[in-house]
């Protein structure tokens, strides 16, 4: 005869229980055993406090494995991971770029030039899927080969193009079939793009272009960049370059730029300013970008301005300033006036001027603007800078910002001084307390970014491995930078890479401090897509952005769904977050067929990590 107790359970699941109730409490017994037999052991170390790569013996990998079961039969329990995995989009969107649907902004009126513009709001969502690499795709090269030399299948643009173009700044040399090289010497203007840099150098009274540092040139913004050859560079003088450029279709700049492992994104100049707040960038840069710089009543003159530091420069190489003909010296005047009476009414000086090429300096005198005289360019309202693509501004923003400061009298490295801090209102204590916690977490990152950590295989002690990570990573997204540590202990462990620090809109804007530091980084709404192109980032990093979104109105699926198109086949994703975002973000990366693992930092708080790779997909 049957116990009572026996009887309550038939009732409850039936004769016989389920298999996955059996399984939960096999593992629950497994759990125990674990937990009780390392009351005098760390089961896991905290990725706060471990320098060196983790090392699993036989029964720490048992205690980690039974955890991450307990977090399948959570997901079980929820109902997740039955939802299927995502299908493949079709071939014609391997390219895909969301919010730049040219046809669908014609139909819902922009024009004169806006419909190349920006619009998530035109862009229909349709079902989701996962955009696939191309039939030739191949992994990037590592850095710095992958600078030089690139697969020619990776990138939308055909070998006919490059060779038609008759832009200077795209000579290259195919070196076979399926690869491109970029010359060392690749000719951007005249005699190369080392003699044009030393050129910009003497120009604004320099020796030489190495001296761009010391003359208080950290961070350039590149418009229409080409192939990203005078960023690369930049680069190789311990510059930051960031590449801009419109969003083609066909032969992107930008593309090609990231390809490249150089930092780049889509930016217009067109109706909008760009999601950079005010006094952003020590050098603008232009050469042959193809923006007519006194249209729109001036208006891209003072985004630019906008975006220049005091002190800052602004540099346009543009062929229609070549003298021509008999009259060559009144042609070039009456090319130049209206940018020299437009340039005077913001308070820049022409500096110097050298063939094509055109310097002009942001005045770091904050009473030029209050002895101006009436009819010029007006002063905007305090308060009015919103920069998250809001509408230009027929204003220039004047001298009453708080960062308000020459590029000549700021700090030389990303360690910015205690003033400049308070300038930012973060204490040196917690700027620095943050910093020693992301060199300490990078170590142990690092140490995770290898296929061991998804095996069930146990490591017998003593095996060595091979150092991670097992892939080239070079291009890191940080989508959720807040002071931008991240970004300083890459630099601090001198790992090839850089970082695009990204702060979301509803975050604290901290994105003026990270630039202030001479990292790149940009604004952005998790909400929407990221204006990039598919598969140019090695690895994606947030710490806290689930549990901020989870609050917004965005989907999480959308965003894991977006985060599949912009990263690289076998890159990686760290998510750092509380245990119910990772729980559920732990059943996305299902969904979108990432080879995926839960790790608890046995620290006694509810954070987890989420470590996930993309599979390289070949269909």
């Amino acid at each position: 005869m049957r116990s009572p107790w026996l009887n309550k359970l038939s009732l409850i699941f039936g004769p016989r229980p389920p298999v996955s109730w059996l399984l939960l409490c096999f593992v629950s017994v497994l759990a125990l055993i674990a937990v009780f037999g390392s009351s005098s052991s760390n089961t896991f170390d905290s990725v706060t406090s471990t320098p060196v790569p983790e090392i699993y013996t036989n029964y720490r990998r048992l205690k980690e494995q039974a955890a991450v079961d307990y977090f399948e039969l959570r997901t079980l329990s929820l109902g997740a991971s039955r939802q299927r995995e995502l299908d493949l989009c079709a071939k014609e969107r391997e390219n895909y770029v969301p919010c730049y649907n040219v046809t669908a902004n014609l139909l819902v009126g922009f024009k004169d030039g806006e419909e190349f513009d920006r619009h998530c709001e035109a862009s229909r969502q349709g079902k989701r899927c996962l955009v696939r690499p191309p039939k030739d795709y191949k992994i990037p090269l590592r850095w710095p080969a992958g600078r030089d030399v690139i697969w020619s299948g990776n990138v939308k643009i055909t070998k006919d193009q490059f060779l038609s173009s008759g832009s200077m700044t795209k000579r290259l040399m195919l070196l076979e079939e399926n690869q491109i090289a970029f010359h060392s010497e690749d000719g951007l203007i005249f005699d190369g793009v080392k003699d044009y840099s030393r050129q910009i150098a003497e120009m604004m009274g320099l020796g030489s272009d190495s001296d761009f540092f010391q003359a208080g040139v950290r961070s350039v913004l590149d418009i229409g960049c080409g192939f990203g050859s005078f960023g690369a560079h930049l680069v190789s003088l311990q510059l930051m370059a960031l590449c801009i450029a419109a969003y083609e279709a066909t032969g992107s700049q930008v593309q090609l730029a990231l390809e490249r492992g150089l930092p780049a994104m889509i930016g217009n100049f067109v109706s909008r300013q760009l999601p950079h707040p005010s006094l952003s960038f020590d050098m603008v840069h232009c050469a042959q970008c193809g923006i007519v710089w006194d249209k729109k009543e001036g208006m891209f003159l003072i985004e630019v301005d906008r975006l220049l530091k005091p002190g800052g420069y602004f540099i346009l190489t543009s062929p229609t300033s070549k003298p021509q003909g008999s009259a060559t010296g009144m042609k070039k005047r009456n090319m130049l006036t209206p940018l020299e009476q437009f340039t005077e009414k913001i308070c820049w000086s022409l500096i110097a001027q050298q063939d094509e090429t055109f310097i002009w300096q942001k005045t770091a005198d904050a009473h030029c603007y209050t002895s101006r005289k009436q009819n010029d360019v007006p002063l905007c309202k305090e308060g009015r800078d919103a920069p998250y693509y809001q509408a230009l501004m027929p204003c220039v923003i004047g001298a009453s910002s708080k960062r308000w400061i020459p590029i000549q009298n700021r700090s030389s490295s990303s360690h910015l001084s205690s003033a400049e801090l308070e300038v930012h209102g973060v204490s040196p204590e917690d700027f620095f307390d943050d910093l020693q916690v992301w060199q300490s977490a990078l170590k142990n990152y690092w140490s995770l970014l290898t296929p061991l950590i998804f095996s069930d295989h146990p490591k017998r002690p003593g095996d060595e491995d091979p150092l991670p990570p097992f892939n080239m990573v070079r291009n890191v997204m940080d989508m959720n930078a807040h002071y931008g540590g991240l970004n300083a202990a890459f630099l601090e462990e001198k790992k090839s890479v850089w970082v695009m620090n990204v702060v979301p809109v509803s975050a604290r804007n901290t994105l003026p401090l990270i630039l202030d530091r001479g990292f790149p980084g940009v604004l952005h709404d998790w909400c929407e897509p990221f204006p990039t192109y598919p598969r140019t980032y090695d690895m994606l990093h947030a710490n806290g952005l689930l549990s901020h979104l989870s609050s917004e109105r965005c989907s999480l699926m959308d965003l894991f769904v977006e985060m599949d198109r912009i990263l690289r086949p076998e890159g990686w994703v760290v998510l750092s977050d509380k245990l119910g975002a990772i729980e559920w973000a732990r059943a996305h990366a299902t969904q979108i067929r990432w080879d995926a693992r839960v790790i608890d930092l046995q620290n006694g708080s509810d954070q987890r990590l989420l470590v996930c790779q993309k599979p390289f997909v070949k269909k």
